[in-house]
């Protein structure tokens, strides 16, 4: 079946099958929030992005096979609803960026900088932290050697915009961000999974870095 990454809450997930990686994407929450299970082809293992709400449909996902570690995207309470239920039915190591994780009430065994790699088996992801939706917001690249990038952007990035931020400095900073790490050297075909709704392309959405700017936060 062709990925188009659109799920709905209550809804099977929808999985995007890489040469090297399989992305399942599910829908949770009454925030409408987006977790990803990405599971490496070689050696089984897997990684969670954002246990958000509702353990038991994110456990089901997991299945028996387990997880090695999550990671939470920020620290914004819809993202890490189920993330106590999960790490204590899995055992998984926790990450966060270093500017959130006081804000999370699970501890988080691995802090992360801009920059870092996140591993799941023998698939590297690299880290980017930005700055305005919240202090320690990451971004997840996964460099495909066999295509195009994929990106998850949790809530610094959506179709038609970036994420919320709350005064002009902080919209400022989350712009710059974007456009220094992200659209300055990504290329139009990177996938991008949102923190909520329906999945884009920087292609898609690079037209439209101008009339962010103009409208501001």
């Amino acid at each position: 079946m062709t990925y188009s990454g659109a799920v709905r809450v209550g809804g099977p997930a929808s999985v995007h099958e890489l040469t090297d990686l399989m992305i399942s994407k599910v829908a949770v929450g009454g925030m409408n929030n987006n977790a990803y299970l990405l599971r490496c082809r070689a050696t089984g293992e897997q990684l969670l992005i954002d246990a958000a709400a509702e353990p038991e449909t994110l456990l089901a996902l997991i299945g028996d096979d387990g997880i090695a570690s999550v990671v939470t995207t920020h620290r914004h309470g819809d993202h890490w609803q189920a993330l106590a239920e999960v790490v204590g039915a899995t055992g998984a190591r926790t990450y966060a960026g270093r500017y959130d994780a006081e804000g999370i009430p699970v501890p988080t065994d691995v802090l992360v900088e801009d920059g870092d790699t996140v591993t799941v088996g023998r698939v590297e992801l690299t880290a980017r932290h930005l700055v305005g939706h919240t202090p320690g917001s990451i971004a997840l690249v996964y460099d495909d050697p066999h295509g195009a990038p994929h990106l998850f952007t949790g809530d610094c990035l959506f179709p038609g915009g970036p994420g919320r931020t709350t005064n002009p400095s902080e919209f400022t900073s989350l712009m710059d961000g974007l456009e220094e790490k992200i659209f300055g050297v990504l290329p139009d075909e990177t996938w991008i999974y949102p923190g909520h709704g329906n999945d884009t392309t920087l292609g898609d959405e690079r037209p439209l870095l101008g009339e962010w700017r103009t409208r501001g936060w």
